[in-house]
């Protein structure tokens, strides 16, 4: 067996093992929400300690996220096959791969460390290009636009570890620039912040989550361009995404649902869109 690949990432960055190791284990069970190999195949190569990231709940939580992330941009496509999609903080993920049509265009977008291990792994094509920079530098920008529009951006578990400062100017700078967008992404309270960086710290994770929105809709009174067009917990699982859940999960979801309300609004996931695309 070939040995395995140490590798070097930022405080942010080392986080994106979190979800690939969850699409991992997803991918082991009898029955995948995900089904990603390629997830395997990483991080069996990635010399970490996976161990660490080893909590049912993470896993499962990390594995629906993605999921309803997938769906956001799938409805997008069905509307927009020859569309682009920008991937903000791509890391290792492969929703590329998951969804591609044979006709959009995409961008994975992270910053340099995470694409030189990125790099590793996956290879540009003629419709699939990975930009190394952060999501406040606009130097991506000029890039992207050469792509046919509309364009869909995804966000997943990024904006959270930002500040609402540079939230806001990441968000005004991408509806300054591209009228006719779609743009998805995760916000979580105060509250579940404070729990999820104390577990970080337990793990030993550097990273901490610094942006707290109790109202999505907070974003539309900023008054940068974008409208709140859709917004579900991790529990209000579209029936796209339910039907693929085993009956357990199901049983569970229905019974986290009626007897936590309040805990499954911690989380959400927002679509917005620019003026144009609204």
């Amino acid at each position: 067996m070939a040995s395995r690949q140490s590798i070097h990432l930022g405080q942010v960055q080392e986080s994106l093992l979190v979800p690939l190791y969850a699409r991992a284990v997803d991918s082991l069970k009898k029955r995948p929400i995900l089904n990603d190999p390629k997830a395997v195949e990483m991080v069996q190569s990635i010399d970490w300690d996976f161990r660490r990231f080893n909590q049912r709940r993470r896993v499962v939580g990390c594995t629906l996220r993605t999921a309803m992330f997938d769906e956001c941009v799938k409805d997008f496509l069905s509307r927009h096959p020859e569309g682009t999609v920008v991937e903000i903080g791509a890391g290792l993920n492969t929703r590329f791969e998951r969804l591609d049509n044979g006709t959009l265009h995409w961008f994975d977008l992270d910053l340099p460390d995470a694409v030189e291990l990125r790099r590793k792994f996956f290879i540009d094509s003629g419709r699939r290009v990975t930009l190394a920079g952060s999501i406040l530098d606009p130097g991506w920008m000029a890039a992207v636009r050469q792509s046919p529009g509309p364009y869909c951006f995804v966000a997943e578990a990024v904006f959270i570890y930002l500040t609402e400062q540079e939230v806001k100017a990441a968000l005004a700078q991408i509806a300054g620039n591209f009228p006719r967008v779609s743009i998805a992404f995760d916000t979580t309270t105060r509250r579940a912040i404070n729990h999820e960086n104390k577990d970080h710290a337990r793990r030993k994770l550097a990273a901490r989550f610094a942006w707290a929105c109790e109202d999505p809709r907070e974003i539309e009174r900023w008054k940068i361009g974008l409208r709140l067009v859709e917004s579900r917990t991790l529990m209000d699982l579209p029936d796209s995404l339910r039907s693929r859940l085993s009956l357990p999960m199901r049983a569970a979801v229905r019974v986290i649902t009626k007897l936590f309300p309040e805990f499954t609004k911690v989380y959400r996931l927002n679509v917005f869109t620019g003026q144009s695309e609204a």
